[in-house]
């Protein structure tokens, strides 16, 4: 009840905004309306409004975070299920093996110091000198639909990727404080060939 009531308050509350927001706000979609990442039924989508009165520039600048972020959370998906069924040969250092770090959350104590280093030290190379981002060399040449259609789908599977990598994290933490809540002892059901 509570809830219904709360949806007709915000609903009515539409009513009472001034119509210049709302100019500015079907302005700001129309602008970017036929960017790559632009789906239906939601169109373009910026419901705090962070890139209202933002031009081009800004505009692109948070494409390309939106970007990057999405590929970083596509490698921490695979890299937070594949340890469920594969560990590297060898050591991650110095008598620890690669079998001996948990999976998830709980491998965040069995990392030593010097491996939080190297890879602090690595994620930054990459991020301020820019390797693994833009290159020319195996791009395909696609029609001007086709690239934004590819783009479109890039996009997406990073924002789909973004959501698992936090569900992931809250299933594994949530896990780790109680063990078992949900009855299961692996993070990846219904794929019982993995196990």
């Amino acid at each position: 009840m509570k809830l219904a009531i709360a949806a007709l308050l915000a609903g009515s509350a539409a009513a009472f905004t001034s119509s210049a927001s709302k100019a500015t706000s079907s302005a700001l979609k129309m602008a970017y309306e036929d960017e790559a990442g632009v789906i239906a039924p939601t169109g373009y989508w910026d419901p705090y409004r962070l890139s209202a009165g933002a031009g081009p520039e800004v505009f692109d600048q948070y494409r390309t975070a939106e970007l990057k972020h999405g590929r970083v959370a596509q490698l921490a998906v695979i890299g937070y299920v594949v340890p469920e069924f594969y560990r590297f040969p060898g050591e991650i250092a110095p008598g620890l093996k690669f079998a001996d770090v948990p999976n998830g959350v709980a491998a965040l104590e069995a990392i030593p110091a010097l491996g939080w280093a190297q890879i602090f030290f690595l994620v930054g190379a990459v991020d301020y000198y820019g390797f693994l981002g833009n290159f020319e060399v195996g791009k395909p040449e696609l029609a001007p639909a086709e690239l934004k259609k590819r783009q479109t789908q890039e996009l997406q599977h990073g924002r789909l990727a973004m959501l698992a990598t936090l569900e992931l994290l809250r299933h594994d933490s949530q896990n780790l404080v109680s063990p078992g809540f949900d009855g299961l002892d692996t993070l990846i059901t219904g794929l019982p060939f993995l196990y």
